[in-house]
Parts: structure tokens; C-alpha cells; sequence
């Protein structure tokens, strides 16, 4: 087995952003790594992005497989890969640059969808209509809601370009569901280590923990008012002695003192503890000590909502609200609780997409206002906290048949063969899917194109293979390379002509005189017809060539 991974940097490593989208990097890389690959090809911008990638997967991984790269600029070498795994919904722009290099069925490109709420994901979606995907293509969704956003969005488009173009048929890629992943080891913890936990958050035998992991920002995650007026309701009804651990980073300290200010109004009798999310200590404290998961995300910004899976691995009942992936994830009255939600009804949120459109208001106001528009039921989370609290057979028996559906169904080990899986039916269909009208044009994006095309008219006239070229004067190799050094053309160094060039050139232009552009092109044959368009014209411009077109 083999594929190709486009490198994105920090998406594969938990240890300078601790959010969703790195977990899930981090998750699928060991899992990758761990399913004993012959060869992963890192597809980067630079070989320094490719010897990074390395570094991460001797990370998490003592023996990893032979890493290659390959740069963006060269995509025609995925070939050799066969599947291109890109670890967001950007399929389109790898799409573009396959249709440059390659045939359409040389390579299938495969994506995954995290957040769909903000501008640069939405445009992705319209963005799969008019790209040259393919059936062999695919974007994975991780939840049946993300599935139903990209329908909807999808619809949306396809139906505007019939309305105003007539068009009648649009490949599309594959939409698989395949969920995130937990690694079940990672959350298993030596004896003990629940007792010293407790101990040092002062929690007595008797005392019931709840735990919130995840980021501690009341816009972008799950506004924390139904969960404080919930617990405080709930640790009245029981007579239990109560503690909320909030384990994540909050995004400011005004952020951080609303929270508290917030927690000591609104669940007075609740006890709180705030713990370091960048920390491995405080990490372990927080899972093991805890006796309930609890989640009541309202926020538009994620897709499917790692934690709870990753509570069910630590065996620890969930109480979350009915929304986006955890839907598909938590089995209400089984691994725990889910809490109806409300939302506002289609059509009541124009004004919100408008001042987002027009950039009066950022991506944080606009899922913030969302989710102020978004209830909770307070008096469901009360019911489902007092039935875990008064119970330990309950929570004990909901923890269990978590961390055995966390096993059998969200262990990396599993949600990784469903790729591999994915990516053998995409081959297949790269095989033997019958041909659609386009898959063999080899053409740039149309508005990305090569810049001398679209701007040819600007100038007086463009080099031509007939353009009669000569030497200026007694100017020689020296002037050429030092004019050539100068920083104000040096920055662009891809585009210079080494010395070896500038030498042969002017070795070549003494002996002949004059002589056309493809005269010299013949004549240097140890140099590329490109690398010598591109040295005349630049030594043209210093002023040591003169061109007649």
C-alpha cells in the first residue's frame, strides 16, 4: 500500500494548536503510519515542508516507511501514488492541477470535510461543481450532517448553473461516510492514576466530576450558559456534591474571566476547575478524574465533535446536546444522554449571511450570532445530569458500552481500513467507470492562466523564435552576472540564469554575432529551450542584450 498526503503544516500535530481538526491529523497520521504503508509521498510546497512531514511521522511513529516527496509544482508525479489524500475539502484545486499535468484517471484525489461554516469552506463546496472531478474522486464526510450540508450546497449550484446555462450533466466525486477516529490506548490509564487525580483536585469519594474538554470560547464551541444553569439544577435535585473540570484554552482572558464570572452566577453550588489544555498532566487529571463527559455544543463551525468519542474510549458517559455529529455518534440511553436542540428556521438568518458576505461582521460574529440563536434544552440536560449523578450503576453501565462502541466502531485502527478501503473502490473505478466528455483535456484552470497568455497584448511586442539577438557594446559575463545580483532582481531566483548560462550564452552570441531565438536554443543544447527564452529576456531587461523582435 501506498498514497500520497498533501502536508499542511500544524495539521498533524497537536502540540502547537490542540483543536479538532489537529486531533483528527495527528489520529489518522499514526493510524497511517501504524497500518505499515510500503511508501507515503508527502505532496508539499517545499522539500523543507517534506523533511517536517518526517519529522512528525518519526514521532509518532518508531519505524515509519520510506517517505518521498513531491512538489506542488510537479503533480505528475502522484501518478506513481495513485490516491492524493488532502486533509480538508479542497478537492477542486488539486482537481485544476491534475487536468494541467495529467489525465483525469491517472490519480484519485480524496478529501475530508472538518468545519463548513466559514467562507473559504463554503466556497469549497460550489467550487466541487465546476471542477474537473471525477467518480474516482472522493470527499469524505465524517458526519450525516456535514453529508447534508455539501447536498444542500451542492443542489444549490448545480440547479443555478441548469437555470442559467442549461447545464445537464455534472460529474461529481464519491460522498463516503467515514467517521474520525480515537485510539482507544491513549486513553487507558495505570491504576492509580484516578485516585491521584481526584486527590489533587480535592475531589472526596463521594463527589460526582463532570468534565468539559474541548475549546473554552463561548461563540466557537458551546455556549456554556445551559450547561452551568443545568449542572447547578441538577446538583440542587441530587445533594450530591458537584465539579465541573473545564480542561481546553480559552482564546483571551476577558474570554476566560466570563466564563468564571458566568460559573460562580449562574451554578453557585458547582465547583470549578480550570485545567491547562496544553498540558500532558493536567490532559491525564482531567479524563481520569471525571465521572461524566458532558458537551452541549451549539456552534456551527465543527462537523462531527471528537470529544465525546473520545470520552466513550475513557469510559465515561456523555451528556451532549442532539446536534451535527454527535448525533451519529452517541446512542441516546445508551452511551449516554442527547439533549434536544433548537434552531431558528430557514429563512430568519438572511441578515446574518448578508453582514457576513459583506464583511461587517467576522467569521467569530457570525457562528457566535448562530449560536445565540440556538437553545439548548436546560431542562433535558438537568434530567440527564441528575440520572448520572444519582447513579453510579448507570454511569458505570453507559461507560462501558461507550468505550466498547468506541472500540469496535472508532478505533483508528478501523476508520483507517475504510480509507484504504475507499481509496481500492476509487481505483477500481478509475479502472473501469465508463468515460465522461473532458476527462482526457489537458487545460489550465481558466482563471489561472499562464500570465504571458492573458497579458500578451500589453506589450509592444513578445519574443519570438525569428527575434534577431546580440551583444550590447563590450559588455561581457561580469556585468551580466553582477546586474543580475542586484537585489531588486535577485529576488526572484527560480528565474535567473546561472553562470554556466550566461556564459555559453555570451560565448555563443560573440562567435555568431546575431542570432535568432531558436538559433539559440539548438546551440546550447545543455540548457532548456524555457531557461533560455527566460535568460535572454532577463538580460534584455539589464541592459547587456538587445533584442529586435
Amino acid at each position: 500500500m501506498q498514497f500520497a498526503l498533501t502536508y499542511a503544516p500544524a495539521v498533524f500535530d497537536t502540540r502547537t494548536r490542540m483543536m479538532g481538526r489537529q486531533a483528527a491529523g495527528e489520529g489518522f497520521l499514526r493510524a497511517a503510519l501504524a497500518a505499515g504503508p510500503e511508501r507515503i509521498w508527502c505532496y508539499a510546497r517545499t522539500r523543507a515542508e517534506a523533511e517536517a512531514f518526517g519529522r512528525d511521522a518519526r514521532r509518532l511513529h518508531p519505524h515509519p516507511p520510506e517517505i518521498r516527496f513531491i512538489s506542488w509544482g510537479q503533480p505528475a508525479r502522484l501518478l506513481q501514488a495513485g490516491t492524493l489524500f488532502r486533509p480538508d475539502p479542497g478537492l477542486a484545486d488539486d482537481a485544476w492541477r491534475r487536468q494541467r499535468a495529467a489525465e483525469a484517471r491517472s490519480w484519485s484525489i480524496c478529501g475530508i470535510t472538518h468545519t463548513l461554516s466559514s467562507k473559504a469552506a463554503m466556497d469549497c463546496v460550489p467550487a466541487l461543481v465546476r471542477a474537473p472531478l471525477q467518480s474516482w474522486d472522493a470527499l469524505i464526510c465524517t458526519s450525516t450532517a456535514a453529508r447534508d450540508v455539501l447536498r444542500h450546497g451542492l443542489e444549490a449550484e448545480i440547479e443555478y448553473l441548469r437555470s442559467r446555462f442549461g447545464a445537464a450533466h455534472i460529474p461529481m466525486p464519491q460522498f463516503p461516510l467515514i467517521p474520525l477516529g480515537v485510539h482507544p490506548e491513549a486513553f487507558a490509564f495505570p491504576p492509580g492514576t484516578r485516585d491521584a487525580a481526584r486527590a489533587h483536585l480535592g475531589l472526596a469519594e463521594s463527589d460526582v466530576a463532570v468534565l468539559f474538554a474541548g475549546r473554552l470560547s463561548f461563540h466557537v464551541k458551546a455556549h456554556p450558559a445551559p450547561m452551568f444553569l443545568a449542572l447547578e439544577a441538577a446538583a440542587s435535585r441530587s445533594h450530591v456534591p458537584l465539579h465541573l473540570i473545564l480542561f481546553g484554552l480559552f482564546p483571551s482572558e476577558p474570554v476566560a474571566a466570563a466564563f468564571r464570572e458566568e460559573a460562580a452566577q449562574l451554578a453557585p453550588s458547582v465547583r470549578l476547575h480550570v485545567l491547562d489544555g496544553r498540558s500532558d498532566i493536567d490532559r491525564d487529571r482531567a479524563w481520569s478524574a471525571a465521572d461524566i463527559f458532558t458537551s452541549l455544543a451549539d456552534n456551527l463551525q465543527e462537523t462531527f465533535g471528537l470529544t465525546p468519542v473520545e470520552a466513550m474510549a475513557a469510559g465515561l458517559p456523555v451528556v451532549v446536546s442532539d446536534w451535527d455529529g454527535y448525533r451519529d455518534t452517541v446512542r441516546n440511553g445508551i452511551d449516554g444522554f442527547r439533549v434536544p436542540t433548537l434552531m431558528a428556521p430557514p429563512g430568519t438568518g438572511e441578515d446574518i449571511a448578508d453582514q457576513y458576505e459583506a464583511d461587517s461582521i467576522d467569521y467569530d460574529r457570525y457562528v457566535g450570532s448562530a449560536c445565540l440563536l440556538t437553545a439548548v434544552d436546560v431542562e433535558a440536560a438537568t434530567d440527564a445530569y441528575a440520572k448520572l449523578i444519582e447513579s453510579p450503576d448507570l454511569r458505570r453501565q453507559m461507560g462501558e458500552a461507550g468505550r466498547r462502541r468506541a472500540k469496535t466502531t472508532y478505533d483508528w485502527s478501523l476508520v483507517f481500513r475504510r480509507y484504504v478501503a475507499l481509496w481500492d473502490e476509487l481505483a477500481e473505478r478509475r479502472r473501469a467507470d465508463v468515460a465522461t466528455p473532458g476527462e482526457r483535456i489537458r487545460a489550465r484552470r481558466p482563471e489561472r492562466p499562464d500570465p504571458f497568455t492573458l497579458f500578451r497584448t500589453y506589450p509592444t511586442a513578445v519574443l519570438r523564435d525569428e527575434s534577431q539577438i546580440s551583444l550590447i557594446g563590450q559588455l561581457g559575463p561580469r556585468d551580466a552576472m553582477m546586474r543580475r545580483d542586484l537585489k531588486s532582481v535577485a529576488f526572484a531566483q527560480s528565474l535567473l540564469p546561472s553562470d554556466r548560462l550566461v556564459h555559453d550564452l555570451f560565448s555563443q552570441l560573440a562567435h555568431e554575432g546575431t542570432a535568432t531565438l531558436v538559433k539559440l536554443r539548438v546551440s546550447l543544447p545543455n540548457h532548456t529551450p524555457a531557461s533560455v527564452l527566460r535568460a535572454v529576456l532577463l538580460l534584455a531587461k539589464i541592459g547587456v542584450l538587445r533584442v529586435v523582435p
